[in-house]
């Protein structure tokens, strides 16, 4: 029988989590984890709670200690997705940017796949800041980039771009002549910076997704 606690724990470490975190993913009070494991309280995980973890950390319910291992199949696991200290501007002038995680957001993996294939260790969610691409894009918006997808499938769209010292998020068009692309941004009310060699710009990744509050 598969010691859950010890199961659990080598989870946890591995992907640097904290109890009151999980607790929390399964309705449960801050300390609920923690007891389980160092108190051993309770003395089993209900099954909602070990389907609703092993879907989180995407292993099989089996390596939890379920009681009916592949019980509930043809659901998706859920599929964490770092999100950066990242501001790519929408907007003039140099931006500084650091690359420390500041979280993770978790999707279901089937509906993760229906807009990328690429791994999710080569997706990103970082912000924009500036509006330079509104009304597509808005200040403070998160933007989903995929790394995966980037120069060597480049093609017309919306990229996170790195130009000089500026790290931009910008609509490309490209060029009839191999290497030259002109960058847009959405808002009419800043200029395009037509031809542009394509061996200037470092390109990031295609954004492939946006999240924004409203209200």
């Amino acid at each position: 029988m598969v010691d859950q606690r010890a199961a659990l724990q080598r989870l946890i470490e591995e992907r640097r989590e904290d109890y009151a975190g999980l607790s929390r993913l399964i309705g449960r009070n801050a300390a609920y984890i923690q007891q389980f494991i160092k108190r051993g309280t309770p003395k089993r995980l209900d099954a909602d709670d070990v389907h609703t973890l092993a879907r989180y950390f995407g292993v099989d319910e089996a390596e939890l200690g379920a009681r009916k291992p592949g019980a509930r199949t043809g659901e998706g696991t859920l599929i964490r997705v770092s999100r950066l200290d990242v501001r790519a501007s929408a907007g003039p002038g140099s931006l500084a940017t650091g690359e420390q995680l500041i979280s993770h957001l978790t999707f279901d993996d089937l509906w993760l796949r229906r807009l990328t294939r690429t791994p999710a260790a080569q997706l990103n969610f970082i912000r924009v800041e500036g509006d330079s691409m509104a009304p597509t894009l808005a200040d403070g918006d998160e933007i989903l980039v995929d790394r995966g997808d980037a120069a060597e499938r480049l093609r017309d769209g919306i990229y996170v771009l790195r130009r000089e010292d500026d790290l931009l998020v910008k609509r490309l068009a490209l060029s009839p002549v191999p290497r030259r692309a002109t960058i847009r941004s959405d808002n009419a009310a800043y200029p395009d910076w037509p031809d542009c060699d394509l061996a200037a710009l470092e390109v990031i990744g295609r954004v492939i997704w946006a999240g924004r509050r409203i209200g």
